[in-house]
């Protein structure tokens, strides 16, 4: 018989699983029916506010609002960009008109 060796994920993962397979029907069995459905999970309560949570918002905050400028920004040249095709239309258009009425 030749001899397979597992690698570290394959053993983490199978640690993993026998863990996973011992927590769950322990955590079953220690509650009863009644206290199951009497339990009620408590609010999450807010942890107060550090100076680097306040950072991370405003850096979002920051980032949202460029990215929304830039966007509207891309809208209206794009915008600008089809009102300038059409009026080049329709510039052509009345052009062809009028050298066909000349002749």
């Amino acid at each position: 018989m030749s001899e397979k060796s597992i690698s570290r994920r394959g053993a983490l993962s199978l640690i993993g699983l026998a863990a996973l397979g011992f927590a769950v029907p322990t955590t079953v069995l220690t509650t009863s029916d009644a206290e199951a459905q009497t339990q009620t999970t408590a609010p999450a309560t807010a942890a107060p506010a550090t100076s680097g949570m306040n950072r991370r918002q405003a850096r979002r905050a920051g980032r949202h609002e460029r990215r929304e400028a830039r966007r509207n920004a891309r809208h209206e040249r794009r915008e600008a960009r089809r009102n300038a095709r059409e009026m080049r239309r329709e510039a052509r258009r009345g052009m062809k008109g009028d050298t066909k009425k000349q002749k």
